[in-house]
């Protein structure tokens, strides 16, 4: 499968390319070329993916309007949040930034942590150490701007990810777009907002269920107001971190209980789609062999270098290298893997999942408003 962009043309563009908009002498030659503007407003939907609102998009009618502007940008590989959030905000791929995946491997200390709370994981800043696009941002006076629930503030994956911006706090959605208008008028030139319901009733419900509909529908009536409030000269930009598949509970097979699976696996990372397994010494090739076997025509199975080789997550950074699995697994039918030693029982139970490279899970839109 052809290996996602990391350029212009994909997620780790928006951030740079919105930047260069409100000053192209910082940001001089980042991303695409838009239209300048005194402030810019951008919204990250996590989990609407770009093939989800065409589907749904008759719950969208704000959305609905602006279908044949929007465009198709590339998540990157994982395609899951905490390496989505990494991308998206340093304007790098995986490879050099780091965030590997939901669960990964500490080098350092041989033990898996949550890169999405970061429960018990290492200093963020030492973890991710590139300069994020708000720090850059920061330092050309744009004074960036966070919205988001009051838990996101100081966490491991914003201080790894997305560091350099002023948190505003806020938990309803219509509180947010508040808070990102109010922002724009105290002089915030760049304001991101992070909405993430979407994402949550895909997980527990499924995305063609009606509660997804309902979010969708909800998120659309917040954008209109958002568009109709955004000050004069403020443009507002709308993209997501992946999107999603549903995983029938009946078509996933546990890792902890499947002898042939777990045999030379020290550790699983990663997530039901998206795997990253880390052998034994010396297992590597057995291990390669019986995931290869057993994956067949329904995914894609690469060692750390063939990874890095096929170009899915840029280049690797030796630094970073050891985070990524010995085997990675990338699942393209509507079938997962689980490990039931690591991974919660409410992880295991969730029917909306996503990680691996199908254009479901991997593409995200970009629909950019230009200043009026």
């Amino acid at each position: 499968m052809k290996a996602p962009r990391y350029d212009a043309d994909g997620l780790a563009g928006v951030l740079p390319s919105v930047a260069r908009s409100l000053d192209p002498v910082a940001f001089a030659g980042a991303g695409r070329k838009l239209p300048q503007a005194r402030a810019a407003i951008v919204v990250l939907a996590d989990g609407l993916g770009a093939r989800l609102l065409r589907r749904q998009s008759a719950h969208a009618p704000f959305l609905r309007e602006h279908l044949e502007r929007m465009q198709t940008l590339a998540a990157g590989f994982p395609t899951t949040t905490a390496t989505s959030m990494g991308t998206f905000g340093t304007g790098l791929p995986p490879g050099a930034h780091g965030l590997a995946g939901y669960l990964v491997v500490d080098p350092a200390t041989g033990r898996v942590f949550n890169e999405l709370t970061w429960k018990d994981g290492p200093n963020p800043q030492a973890w991710q150490p590139n300069p994020t696009v708000f720090e850059r941002a920061d330092a050309a006076g744009l004074r960036p701007a966070m919205i988001g629930p009051g838990y996101f503030d100081g966490s491991g994956l914003t201080n790894a990810a997305l560091r350099g911006a002023t948190f505003y706090p806020a938990e309803g959605l219509d509180d947010r777009v508040d808070a990102a208008l109010a922002a724009t008028r105290r002089g915030h030139r760049l304001v991101y907002l992070y909405w993430g319901e979407i994402d949550k009733a895909g997980h527990v419900h499924g995305v063609g269920s009606p509660q997804w509909a309902h979010e969708l529908a909800v998120f659309d009536d917040a954008m209109a107001r958002l568009d109709f409030g955004r000050p004069a000269g403020t443009s507002l930009t709308l993209t997501a971190d992946h999107g999603m598949v549903d995983v029938p509970l009946d078509a996933r097979v546990d890792i902890a209980t499947t002898p042939h699976l777990r045999d030379g696996v020290r550790r699983v990372g990663g997530e039901m789609r998206a795997l990253h397994l880390y052998v034994e010494p010396g297992a590597l090739a057995d291990v390669e062999s019986r995931w290869r076997a057993e994956i067949g025509a329904h995914g894609h199975v690469f060692t750390r270098e063939q990874l890095a080789d096929a170009g899915w997550v840029g280049a690797l950074d030796p630094a970073t290298a050891g985070r990524f699995g010995d085997v990675v697994v990338s699942v393209t039918s509507a079938r997962g893997y689980v490990d039931s030693r690591v991974m919660s029982d409410r992880v295991l139970t969730l029917l909306g999942q996503h990680g691996a490279m199908t254009p479901d899970e991997l593409d995200v839109p970009f629909l950019h408003l230009g200043a009026r």
